[in-house]
């Protein structure tokens, strides 16, 4: 491989530089605090490239989201729990023990679709997005409770989401035990699930 193509594969592309640095903006501040103006000056791209590459906040924020799945969801929740225990019913409970690792972080920036669904709304383009990367979330619940060999497992896994939704609410207010709260009531909800 030539020195031009490592240097050329080495940097990652225009696009990758703005949704990486929206993901940082977006997580920390939230998207209405964010303007694209920050997003052009963080990825060191012009504002005319950027708008080339997102023509609209919404779009770069729809993108955000996806980042946000691939990154937390999967990348780090899912693979957490997967690593923990090889037992469906542990890594039910294992979400609870990554949210408390996650809760006492510096980092700690809360659930980036809730956020994004309260700041938008519903309604809004990113609302519906985040929308459908809970449901995403809940249908990961879904598929362990169904490993799990759980009963009514949509309304369970329902029924988990709230108390994971929950803690990390009760964790942006400083509770750091709301995780192993959780997990206790995660628990109970398990016991009223098995056949």
């Amino acid at each position: 491989m030539t020195a031009i193509a490592m240097r050329t594969k080495a940097r990652p592309s225009t696009r990758e530089r703005i949704v990486s640095a929206s993901y940082d903006l977006f997580t920390t501040r939230g998207i209405r605090d964010v303007a694209m103006d920050d997003v052009a000056a963080s990825s060191g791209v012009a504002k005319a490239t950027l708008y080339r590459h997102f023509p609209s906040k919404n779009e770069l924020a729809i993108a955000f989201l996806e980042r946000r799945e691939s990154v937390w969801t999967l990348g780090f929740v899912e693979a957490e729990i997967l690593s923990r225990s090889g037992d469906p019913i542990g890594r039910l409970l294992a979400i609870f023990d990554v949210f408390d690792e996650w809760f006492t972080r510096g980092d700690f920036e809360a659930c980036s679709f809730v956020n994004a669904l309260l700041e938008m709304g519903p309604d809004h383009a990113i609302g519906r997005a985040s929308i459908g990367h809970l449901a995403n979330i809940r249908s990961m619940v879904a598929g362990l409770a169904t490993d799990a060999g759980l009963r009514e497992t949509e309304n369970f896994a329902r029924s988990l989401h709230i108390l994971m939704n929950g803690s990390i609410v009760q964790a942006t207010e400083g509770d750091l035990d709301a995780a192993r709260l959780a997990k206790t009531m995660a628990r109970d909800l398990i016991d009223r699930h098995r056949p």
